[in-house]
């Protein structure tokens, strides 16, 4: 099964099993992943799960579409790499993918 590390905001790294075609967000909520809110429950509405991606890994994600691309205008901590993580969608070319969790995120 495919993996996620995720890099919490004190720099302690949680790997996680992703199953393929679960988003980054099922896994960490699955998990309980702290700074992971997911208000939305993965509706790409809410903006609470963000991530900030591995330069790396940013260039084999698809594109965030318009909606994703709205709402990381407005999340704290945006950075170049930001993504929605109920947006990335795992498969096995995506295997050992490395991401952040910014210490805040969007309120509701």
């Amino acid at each position: 099964m495919p993996s996620a590390v995720f890099e919490l905001p004190d720099g302690a790294e949680l790997v996680l099993d992703v199953p393929d075609d679960w988003s980054l967000m099922e896994a960490a909520r699955r998990d309980g992943l702290e700074g992971i809110v997911a208000e939305c429950g993965g509706g790409a509405i809410c903006g609470t799960c963000h991530v900030q991606v591995d330069a790396a890994w940013f260039g084999r994600l698809d594109p965030p579409g318009m909606a994703e691309q709205a709402l990381l205008e407005v999340v704290p901590e945006r950075c170049p790499t930001s993504r929605l993580s109920c947006q990335v969608i795992m498969t096995p070319e995506l295997d050992g993918i490395r991401l952040r969790v910014p210490s805040a995120q969007l309120e509701m």
